[in-house]
């Protein structure tokens, strides 16, 4: 078979190909804002993978391609305005179009985003899939107010953690594989197993996100270490601490949630780093990655299905 590498490096050139036709607008503003959001690159992780799905599917249809930019204009819409929300000025290692355009464009651009992907949705000619993404794009919406309502929570359980994750970041990971399923005239079964390999897939990289906050930097990132502490946002590493560590450290820690502003960013950052609360986090990553691969058990052999094991285990990989 091809080189792993070569077949996703052929596949994203596609799919920018069409992201960037599909973007257009006669709003000189919206394409100079989409120009420099598109151009930023990262990892577009889930609509590569709309299209591994349908590829391990047979379907190498022009619609299928549309299915994954319009997934990706879903993510970028939600994380123009998380920037916005977060006063976010740093992503994906440069500025965020908040910073450069200002937060009235940013919102607006990511309106007229989020509105282009239901346009291209249209082109599926499935009810389903209009079902499924509007379903998923509520959901989300709920998860990014549940993040909002957790901002400054010591309280916060590991079990409240991953109905964010769940609703946040997950449900996007799932709509992409059911909607690829859709288009792709998949089985029942088929269409379960890859959608929990997404919800899985998707949990994995947001536990591998927060475990980079602490242990990364601002290069590898895109953004500076311990951000998500400044923003208030309490994540795995902080909630292990917070059940586990003695009481002083607790203590450290409620304090830099209370006012993260006023808190040494550095010095929790190397408590994290020296505690087993990444260890912990890893090997919770793990068992999400092994549950994604077992899902696609049912499929046979080919070169697709070995590129979705391949990523799995790539999300883990960062933290190495």
């Amino acid at each position: 078979m091809k080189d792993i590498n070569q077949i996703i490096k052929e596949e994203m050139a596609a799919l920018d190909k069409v992201i960037r036709q599909d973007l257009d607008s006669r709003i000189p503003l919206i394409n100079t804002v989409g120009e420099y959001i598109i151009s930023a690159g990262g990892k577009r992780i889930r609509p590569l993978l709309t299209i591994l799905y349908g590829k391990l599917l047979n379907n190498n249809t022009e619609v299928l391609y549309k299915m994954a930019a319009m997934v990706e204009y879903i993510h970028t819409a939600t994380l123009l305005h998380d920037d916005v929300v977060d006063e976010s000025g740093l992503r994906r290692g440069r500025a965020t179009a908040n910073a450069v355009f200002g937060n009235a464009a940013s919102v607006l651009v990511g309106d007229f985003i989020y509105t282009r992907a239901f346009q291209m949705m249209v082109q599926s000619n499935a009810l389903r899939v209009l079902q499924i993404m509007a379903d998923s794009t509520n959901i989300i919406s709920e998860g990014e107010v549940l993040q909002l309502l957790n901002i400054g929570r010591s309280d916060l359980s590991e079990k409240e953690y991953f109905q964010v994750i769940e609703s946040k970041t997950a449900k996007l990971f799932e709509a992409g594989a059911r909607v690829s399923s859709i288009v792709s005239n998949s089985t029942e079964k088929q269409e379960n197993a890859l959608a929990n390999y997404a919800i899985y897939l998707g949990t994995a990289f947001q536990i591998v996100d927060d475990i980079l906050d602490y242990n990364s930097d601002a290069d590898t990132m895109g953004k500076n270490v311990g951000d998500d502490l400044l923003e208030g946002k309490v994540t795995l590493p902080l909630i292990y601490l917070l059940t586990n560590a003695n009481e002083e450290i607790k203590q450290k820690i409620v304090n830099a949630i209370d006012n993260p502003k006023d808190a040494n960013i550095a010095e929790v950052v190397a408590t994290v780093k020296n505690s087993k609360a990444l260890d912990y986090c890893k090997k919770m990553a793990e068992s999400y990655v092994k549950k994604a691969e077992f899902e696609l058990d049912i499929f046979e052999n080919n070169e697709y299905k070995e590129i979705l094991v391949h990523i799995a285990n790539e999300s883990l990989k960062r933290i190495n």
